[in-house]
């Protein structure tokens, strides 16, 4: 009797079947949109690194929330861009600071229709451009910037935000975060770790969006991109201090990573797909060389099949817009 002929090739031969046996999904609630809210400005202001990403000012993210909510997908992540900054950061624990303005804004728009996260972080607000506060010798203090971040925590609670994205990468800060929220009655607020975020060429167009200071560059306490297992022992560490969701960043240039975080994880895992990221396909597209669309559909896909639960994109609302049209044939 002639041994079967194997065939893998039977079940890509059409559109369903290969719909059928897909083994990787996007739905537009595992994505979310971060989004620039920038202090004095009545109007968005285009960000020349990534073409079609704006400063907004407050009644276009309105508008932009709004957006998001009736595409289906899961969150916002809000970024602060101040008008004045200063060595501490004054203005990300200030109530009528630009960040704890806008997530009060949003979330009094939208209610619970998505997730109105914040960014916990220094560096949009110093005149340093460093994630933290620095020490005589202009070196990062670690524990003088736990002691921001903890009341950081407090201002973007306190305004409704319901996931603070600790991303600032400070020994012990998801513990210093989670017992300052529970001990002041925001039990209920999650905390997401940027475990395994890395020190990465890719940021370039993100400090461009957030108007970014930073002289020099942040290799003391974000990882090096030489260094796989250090991103799982990260992630280890904040699932230890209490985070809820942990976070690979980048996303394309770690999918090792990311996938060795998934697999040892017993709670959720995100990526965030950055600027850099963005800004390449962009602009190979504007040149013609890729199909634009189907670049960015499969850039997503490969890191949630690589293990993200959630992803961080830019494209964010339009890719959940083109897949709520598939849906609907």
């Amino acid at each position: 009797m002639n041994s079967p002929v194997i065939r893998p090739r039977r079940l890509r031969a059409t559109p369903a079947l290969r719909r059928l046996a897909s083994e990787t999904r996007l739905h537009p609630a595992d994505l979310v949109l971060p989004l620039f809210v920038r202090e004095g400005t009545e109007h968005p202001l285009p960000i020349q690194s990534m073409p079609g990403v704006v400063q907004h000012s407050l009644d276009s993210a309105r508008r932009a929330v709004t957006e998001a909510a009736a595409a289906g997908i899961g969150g916002v992540m809000l970024f602060g861009v101040p008008s004045h900054r200063d060595a501490t950061g004054t203005g990300a624990t200030d109530p009528d600071g630009i960040l704890n303005v806008a997530t009060r804004a949003l979330v009094a728009e939208i209610g619970d229709a998505l997730v109105v996260q914040t960014d916990l972080c220094l560096d949009e607000f110093t005149d340093h451009g460093h994630c933290g506060v620095l020490d005589s010798h202009g070196r990062v203090d670690n524990d003088a910037t736990l002691v921001r971040y903890r009341e950081m925590a407090l201002a973007q609670a306190s305004a409704g935000s319901a996931l603070l994205g600790l991303s600032g990468m400070m020994d012990g800060q998801v513990a210093a975060v989670r017992e300052t929220l529970d001990s002041n009655g925001f039990a209920d607020t999650a905390v997401l770790a940027y475990s395994a975020k890395y020190a990465s060429a890719f940021y370039g167009p993100f400090r461009d969006a957030v108007e970014s200071t930073l002289d020099g560059d942040r290799r003391s306490y974000q990882l090096d991109p030489a260094n796989r297992r250090e991103g799982v022992r990260e992630a280890q560490l904040d699932i230890a201090e209490g985070a809820d969701v942990v976070m690979v960043k980048p996303a394309g240039g770690y999918l090792d990573v990311l996938a060795d975080v998934a697999a040892m994880s017993e709670i959720p895992v995100w990526a965030y797909q950055v600027s850099g990221e963005y800004a390449m396909i962009e602009a190979a597209a504007a040149h013609g060389w890729i199909d634009r669309r189907r670049a960015v559909e499969e850039s997503v896909l490969s890191i949630r099949r690589a293990g993200a639960d959630a992803v961080l994109s830019y494209w964010a609302v339009e890719l959940a817009t083109w897949l709520n049209e598939k849906d609907a044939r």
